[in-house]
């Protein structure tokens, strides 16, 4: 157990105790407030109407029926919470210690003996991945990470529609455009050379009726089984499908399976899926093509109506979402899916859907708002679009200039593009995991290169500094001594590292990866602020330097642990 979990369980059991006379079921939720607020709070407000107390009086009567002990060193009641001290040398001891001796696995939760799906990107293989959509891969990538590190066995997938209209345009244009009447694409991958087939097939599907109809005869032979069709199908998007992976390892993300809809159609559960459904007292017949009721449901207006089968016998991608989400349901104990927000009304139509067939997992979604440039928004079918390689080139080559405009004097050519690369990266994941899934992102170069602000640059600079400071000692054995570490910087940097297996434990369980990104720009605050206000290798006594030395490397080990999480590299020099 890590220490603050410790202490965080002490309190617990004395809450527990004085709280019992107030109310049996009471739920216990201790806080971390906020700095020079104490170590932990418990808040009164939703126990005062049991206690027929004011909040203010209530705190004021748990906090002197609570006794102090070894951890707990001061207890004082304020604004209707019961605030909690920690002994400073004791948590200084025991964190160092637990930090020093994980190292790489600090932070990690214990094993939890569950599955855990994570669907995410899951992109339609018609064409490279845009700038709008890059919050889906990251993250999905860095909740891989935090559950992973949570003690959750985790297992990426990416739903790939190998069934619908989009795949069928792509094998059309492929097969039916002349290569000259394709605009040439400058990066070489095989997902931007196929993209114009795509663009041009789906121009041409609205102006002309007959390629329409070979298009939706396409679909058909695909839902019928028709092998040529499904080999042409998946010879067509093969290429692009490389390329996304391409892009995704780029930007450090590997999912671990690719599930088609095909697989569902082949299998004949999605046959099951809407047999069920048709039995259902919700299910209504339209022209031959069947449908939910959703009023019912809390869905109004013209989206009442869920249809899972055309009239045509052929189904909808959401049929075979229901189909798959049921598989998933006997594989993990737990199911996510990132999506974005034009999802919405889709997903809460699946999720009905799913209830009423009785599923015994739902999923739980990660809804995100888009990202944009300040240039405007991007479409795929048209091609006013940035592509997602774009932008991660324009990240590195940025990332350059500024390295070179700093060291161009201290580094090889070589060493400038290694940072470069690793800071470009990093900024256009830590930029889009910072701000909260579903609040808008404008993607602006000023702030993903700042040095100084809330921004990798000067994360990755801190993790830096520590590494060049623990490179200027000849210290491998890191010993401390906790009653030294008294300054207020110190006390702050320890408390701070203390917090992240906390972190990691909150970012889980409300699916909340920015959590992440904001510990790290604290950590490095603090961090920063440490170094500022307490001399390292100038220090003259022997024993505190080492102790500072010992703080040093501890913090370096964070660092790199939580930029790990969002998949981010920690660089030794910039």
């Amino acid at each position: 157990m890590y220490p603050f979990d410790q202490c965080k369980k002490e309190i617990t059991i004395e809450l527990q105790k004085v709280l019992a006379k107030y109310h049996s079921n009471i739920e216990i939720r201790v806080e971390i407030p906020p700095n020079n607020m104490g170590d932990f709070a418990f808040p009164c407000f939703s126990l005062a109407p049991y206690a027929k107390k004011s909040p203010i009086d209530l705190a004021k009567d748990i906090a002197s029926g609570i006794s102090k002990n070894k951890l707990i060193t001061k207890i004082d009641a304020k604004g209707g919470y019961v605030n909690f001290f920690i002994d400073n040398t004791y948590l200084t001891s025991v964190t160092l210690k637990s930090i020093l001796e994980k190292k790489d696995t600090y932070g990690c939760l214990q094993k939890k003996k569950k599955k855990v799906i994570i669907e995410h990107t899951s992109a339609n293989p018609n064409g490279p991945l845009h700038v709008g959509r890059a919050r889906n891969p990251i993250i999905g990538d860095t909740l891989v990470r935090i559950f992973k590190a949570a003690g959750y066995d985790v297992e990426s997938q990416f739903y790939l529609d190998d069934m619908g209209k989009q795949v069928a345009i792509l094998a059309w244009g492929i097969h039916n455009l002349d290569g000259k009447q394709i605009p040439l694409s400058e990066n070489k991958k095989a997902d931007h050379q196929k993209v114009g087939f795509y663009q041009i097939a789906n121009e041409r599907m609205e102006s002309d009726e007959k390629v329409t109809e070979a298009i939706g005869e396409i679909v058909k032979k695909l839902e019928q089984g028709d092998h040529n069709t499904i080999d042409m199908i998946h010879a067509s998007y093969a290429p692009v499908l490389d390329g996304i992976k391409q892009s995704l390892s780029r930007i450090n993300i590997h999912i671990d399976t690719y599930i088609p809809e095909s697989a569902f159609i082949n299998d004949k559960s999605v046959d099951r899926v809407i047999n069920e459904l048709k039995q259902t007292t919700y299910c209504h017949e339209q022209d031959a093509a069947f449908y939910l009721d959703m009023e019912p449901f809390g869905i109004h207006g013209r989206s009442t109506k869920f249809f899972f089968l055309r009239s045509d016998g052929t189904t909808l991608y959401a049929t075979r979402d229901i189909a798959y989400h049921q598989w998933k349901a006997h594989h993990a104990d737990l199911l996510i899916n990132v999506l974005g927000e034009d999802h919405k009304l889709e997903s809460k139509q699946v999720q009905v859907a799913l209830e009423l067939l009785h599923t015994k997992v739902l999923p739980q979604i990660v809804f995100y708002a888009f990202v944009s440039l300040p240039e405007g928004k991007m479409s795929t079918r048209r091609g006013r679009v940035v592509y997602l390689d774009e932008l991660i080139d324009e990240c590195i080559e940025r990332a350059y200039e500024e390295v070179k405009k700093r060291r161009a004097s201290e580094l090889t050519e070589s060493q400038m593009k290694k940072i470069a690369e690793l800071v470009g990266i990093g900024c256009l994941r830590y930029n889009i995991i910072k701000i909260q899934p579903e609040k808008d992102i404008l993607f602006t170069w000023e702030e993903a290169l700042n040095f100084e602000g809330n921004a990798i640059p000067f994360i990755q600079y801190a993790h830096a500094r520590a590494c060049s400071i623990l490179s200027k000692t000849k210290v491998k054995k890191y010993t401390y001594d906790s009653t030294l570490l008294t300054h207020n910087s110190e006390i702050l940097l320890v408390k701070q590292l203390a917090r992240f297996p906390l972190v990691i434990d909150d970012a889980c369980i409300g699916c909340k990866p920015h959590i992440v990104a904001n510990y790290l720009y604290e950590t490095a605050s603090v961090f920063n602020q440490f170094y500022r206000d307490c001399p390292v290798l100038s220090e003259e006594n022997i024993i505190l330097r080492s102790s500072r030395i010992a703080l040093v490397n501890a913090t370096k080990i964070v660092l790199h642990n939580a930029l790990d999480l969002l998949g981010i590299s920690a660089p030794e020099e910039m």
